[in-house]
């Protein structure tokens, strides 16, 4: 699938550039664990359904639908901090997938990149530092704004036509984003993973060998 003629590509980052996804899975069970095998259950669940969703959404929906909880902005801002403690280092050694760096090594000076993801911008910008990656992208954004915004902002300060962008994702977040820009979107469904778009009509890749037109 060629990247020819579109003059920016937003990517989501985990499960996208890098396989950090199960990364995350593991620390949100661990999180949970005292809860017990069911609530575990529950919570991965949820995390892969809505990947690409703020960790203080998730947190948020765990404490209110399966907890049945309160939780105060300081216990929410508690809980989403240890998440942090049990993911970024981890985040920062991660193998990329399949032809991303190679993919961003050719294109970053061909067309603006940009990292639209669900994590914290500042963690986002931390993780992207440290391995190196900054040089790749025109910007990097994260939580608590919204994908859609996020994209919308960016299409309207860079002068961005609709038909000038794509959206690499892996999560219907990510395919939300990019209708509600009408921006063209490409689903990275990893071999063996569940498909979230399945009998959507989209074009779907493995990994990121097949977005590379060399």
């Amino acid at each position: 699938m060629t990247a020819h003629r579109y003059r920016a590509i937003f990517f989501d980052f985990d499960g996208v550039l890098v396989e950090s996804v199960d990364i995350k899975t593991r620390a949100f069970a661990k999180l949970f664990e005292k809860e017990g095998e069911g609530v575990v259950r529950q919570v991965v669940a949820y995390h892969l359904r809505h990947g690409g969703l703020s960790r203080y959404e998730k947190i948020r929906y765990y404490y209110d639908h399966l907890l049945r909880r309160p939780l105060s902005d300081e216990q929410l801002n508690d809980v989403a901090t240890a998440f942090s403690r049990l993911v970024v280092d981890e985040v920062v050694e991660a193998p990329y997938v399949k032809g991303a760096l190679e993919f961003l090594t050719a294109f970053h000076d061909r067309c603006a990149l940009y990292t639209i993801s669900g994590t914290p911008e500042q963690e986002m910008k931390d993780i992207i530092r440290r391995r190196g990656m900054d040089v790749f992208f025109k910007g990097v954004y994260g939580a608590p704004r919204k994908k859609d915004d996020l994209v919308r902002m960016i299409m309207q300060d860079e002068g961005y036509a609709a038909d000038e962008a794509l959206f690499v994702g892996d999560a219907l977040t990510d395919l939300e984003a990019a209708k509600a820009n009408s921006v063209a979107f490409i689903a990275r469904v990893a071999d063996g993973s569940h498909n979230f778009f399945e009998g959507m009509n989209l074009p779907i890749i493995s990994d990121l060998t097949e977005l590379n037109p060399f």
